[in-house]
């Protein structure tokens, strides 16, 4: 069977099958190969919007879980997604075709990243949010990128693009590559500019310690080419200890004027926030933006710095931020209905919980923010921030916690507990309940919620549509 090398060997590639297609890079993959004249099929177990509609509508057919008649008429490639092990039924059934394959960042340096420059955002918080700003700003420089990212970028209304200019934005993820590549993508990536905006310690189901993840970052440092740039956020101690390892030049930027690029004064006027921007201490400009929250200002700020790097006129830059109008499931509003706002984040860490909600109360000012809470990935689903999450929703008015699905795929002592949760953020004087169901969240709210309220849903899946579900119910 042939991996990244064979795929040059190959003579010809026209039908391409994708293993757990719903994920979204390998979602937006999908529709990429689609647009460069493949004929593309896909099968996944959780099929949920916005990925599922966005594949319906590039025509691309979707088969309902793993089959090896999915396999049938015989691709000319598999790709097979880091959702799926060896023992996935089409993978067996590739394995006994002996179909060639390859894993999704493999697929993108052959297909979409071949010949481009390549601008690569990778961090444990803000990947999306950043490189899709970075992806705008090309475009709006007149640079023609091509992107893919993990999101629905709204001005877009894409995953990707494929573009005629040199350069490509990739958002690099930590997480493992495939069943037979425990490396995290990034490593496959050769980035002209990197960007790096964080480092804490996640994906609890493949990583042991925050030192495991660090050794990631540290080997991805090392490999990036002595000719290239890394930008990196300055107030990370965790990124600055792990500096010493990266031969290229560097680029700070954070929120203390001993950055290169450094956050001023920030306020919100008219429902934008406006905001400054320093060089090494000195004020240079001040921008407006549609985005909320000091997270997103510093994901801007990375963009920025990527714009001054490539000599992008700063009214272009302006101009850029100015219509920048963010990601889908990025504090996206979903509807207001009876004078309360429903708001949708893909939040999920306890940073970006605790981030989030700050800047909503920010944003919201004098309004009641109720935060309601699906703990859904592999990490939150187990205990390893159990006694770290409370503090994350302490500037809530009012908690709604979901308990978590398929916890009997967790082991009984590694489990997280929302009831506890629940009962830790009541012991810090605020309101919070425990739900064992959608339904029953959608329903205590129905009733509880009152004119002005924020109803803030983080999830990073589909949360049983519940946005659509509470705008019905008000």
């Amino acid at each position: 069977m042939k991996r990244q090398l064979g795929l040059n060997r190959l003579e010809k590639i026209n039908r391409i099958h994708l293993i757990a297609i719903c994920g979204a890079g390998m979602g937006s993959l999908a529709c990429m190969l689609k647009e460069l004249g493949y004929a593309v099929t896909g099968s996944d177990n959780q099929v949920y919007p916005p990925m599922s509609d966005f594949l319906k509508a590039h025509h691309i057919p979707i088969y309902d879980g793993f089959a090896p008649e999915h396999l049938k008429p015989r691709p000319d490639l598999v790709i097979v997604g880091n959702a799926v092990s060896k023992n996935n039924p089409e993978v067996q059934a590739a394995n006994h075709l002996g179909l060639p394959y390859c894993s999704m960042p493999q697929a993108i340096n052959h297909f979409a990243a071949a010949g481009k420059k390549q601008i690569v955002v990778t961090g444990t918080h803000g990947k999306t949010t950043t490189s899709s700003f970075i992806s705008w700003l090309i475009y709006c420089a007149g640079l023609d990128p091509s992107y893919l990212v993990g999101g629905l970028v709204s001005n877009f209304q894409s995953s990707y693009r494929i573009g005629q200019g040199q350069w490509m934005v990739i958002e690099g993820d930590e997480y493992d590559t495939a069943y037979f590549d425990k490396g995290p993508k990034f490593l496959h990536y050769n980035p002209e500019i990197a960007i790096l905006t964080s480092i804490e310690f996640d994906h609890a189901d493949i990583f042991s310690d925050l030192n495991q993840i660090k050794h990631e970052f540290s080997r991805m440092l090392q490999n990036i080419a002595k000719s290239s740039i890394l930008i990196f956020q300055g107030q990370d101690d965790t990124i600055v200890n792990l500096l010493p390892k990266a031969k290229c030049s560097l680029i700070s930027y954070g929120m203390n004027n001993g950055s290169d690029w450094s956050l001023g004064r920030v306020r919100i006027e008219s429902g934008h926030t406006l905001f400054e921007i320093k060089a090494k201490g000195v004020f240079q400009s001040e921008f407006r933006t549609q985005m909320i929250g000091l997270h997103n200002l510093q994901n801007l700020l990375a963009g920025i710095a990527v714009g001054e790097h490539l000599g992008i006129d700063r009214n272009v830059i302006s101009t850029a931020l100015e219509t920048f109008k963010g990601v889908r499931r990025r504090q996206e509003v979903r509807g207001i209905k009876n004078g309360i706002t429903v708001i949708d984040d893909f939040a999920h860490h306890p940073t970006a919980v605790r981030e989030t909600i700050s800047a909503v109360k920010a944003f919201y000012a004098d309004q009641r923010i109720i935060a309601v809470f699906e703990p859904r990935t592999n990490s939150s689903r187990r205990k390893v921030f159990q006694n770290v999450y409370p503090n994350a929703f302490s500037q809530a008015d009012l908690v709604c916690i979901r308990q978590p699905r398929q916890l009997e795929k967790i082991p009984v002592e590694d489990r997280f507990c929302s009831r506890k949760l629940a009962s830790d953020i009541q012991q810090m004087g605020k309101a919070a309940y425990f739900f064992t169901d959608t339904d029953a969240i959608v329903e205590y709210l129905a009733g509880n919620t009152k004119t002005g309220d924020v109803i803030l849903v983080m999830s990073n899946g589909g949360f049983d549509n519940i946005h659509e579900k509470l705008l019905m119910a008000l």
